[in-house]
């Protein structure tokens, strides 16, 4: 460990213009030396997963320990797995992420469960894959069953047409979303969904593209606000705003006043900032506790003052269940968006 000089303390203080007297003021205590880490599949563009960074830090100063957030750059997944593999290297005292591609991290996940470090999964994936990976829990939401709500509420509408707006093709997690989408209201999958990728000029441009070439689609549902968006801007100027069945998975601000506006008609919210808090706060749990039972570490949770306080804060519903917890699917709508608005982006 690095020991600094006072003199060298105080020069550094002065010039940044603190004012304090040399070496005399209290310092706050040192963090846990606990460390974990939570690891996505998400490119830096990519600012949906700005509230789980939000989320994993505050779980942070709630059970005062550290939280690194680790992610792909360019949002390769071989990059995502050597990041897996280094924080088994590492010796963290618990690794979460997010099942983006099974077979692709199925391997490193090996790598940090056979140090025993405990793994909890968030977000993409399923309960059944978590636990092939030797994870503890899985956090997030059911990804078919969200698409077929979604698909039910809009089939009650009257709509039997969709195009699902993928811009993340090899997530088994966007591909269940559609799947659920399709099935509820009776569609073909396979000619109703385009690969579009992140950028949101390609989004816009094959969106647009989709509609003129299908103009009876009734609906079209987008998988987050990379896809959500730039679709938005596509409808406003092809005058099919408001006129065209809307549906989005996840919040963003845009998404918020598109739904205020009538643009979409509700956005599917998996309550994004449970993934990141209860991921670490289940590891802190399971480390701490010599745990690997969800119900334990769940009952847990549920007793925790400063994880209930966060829950009242911010409007977030969990659902706790035999496997661990979902953290939705839950609707936002004119109806209830004005609940969540505040907090869209940060904590919702």
């Amino acid at each position: 460990m690095r020991v600094w000089k006072c003199s060298l303390w105080l020069a550094a203080l002065m010039v940044a213009g603190a004012g304090l007297s040399a070496c005399s003021g209290k310092r706050e205590a040192p963090q846990s030396s606990e460390r974990y880490v939570l690891i996505s599949h998400a490119p830096d563009s990519d600012s949906w997963w700005n509230t789980v960074k939000n989320a994993i830090k505050q779980a942070g100063e709630d059970f005062d320990v550290q939280v690194d957030y680790r992610n792909p750059p360019n949002g390769d997944l071989a990059d995502m797995a050597r990041l897996i593999e280094q924080a088994a290297a590492r010796n963290y005292d618990g690794v979460a992420f997010d099942i983006a591609d099974f077979d692709v991290l199925s391997k490193p996940a090996v790598r940090v469960t056979a140090k025993g470090i405990p793994l909890v999964t968030i977000n993409s994936g399923t309960a059944e894959q978590s636990a092939k990976l030797g994870a503890i829990m899985h956090i997030g939401q059911p990804e078919y069953d969200a698409g077929k709500a979604a698909g039910e509420r809009a089939k009650a509408a009257g709509v039997s047409s969709f195009l699902c707006v993928n811009h993340n093709t090899t997530n088994v997690a966007a591909m269940e979303r559609c799947k659920g989408f399709a099935d509820a209201i009776g569609a073909d999958l396979h000619t109703s969904m385009i690969d579009t990728g992140v950028d949101p000029t390609v989004v816009a441009s094959k969106v647009g593209a989709y509609l003129r070439n299908n103009p009876n689609t009734q609906a079209v549902l987008a998988l987050g606000p990379n896809s959500a968006e730039p679709t938005i801007q596509t409808l406003q100027q092809m005058g099919l705003a408001g006129k065209i069945y809307f549906v989005t998975f996840d919040l963003s601000p845009a998404i918020i006043q598109a739904i205020k506006q009538g643009t979409v008609n509700f956005a599917i919210d998996q309550q994004p900032y449970l993934q990141g808090y209860m991921a670490i706060a289940a590891l802190v749990i399971a480390h701490q506790d010599k745990t690997k039972d969800p119900a334990a570490i769940v009952a847990k949770l549920q007793s925790n003052p400063k994880f209930q306080n966060r829950l009242k804060e911010y409007g977030l519903e969990p659902v706790y269940n035999k496997d661990g917890v979902s953290s939705g699917p839950a609707f936002v709508t004119k109806d209830n968006v004005a609940t969540v608005e505040k907090y869209a982006g940060q904590y919702r």
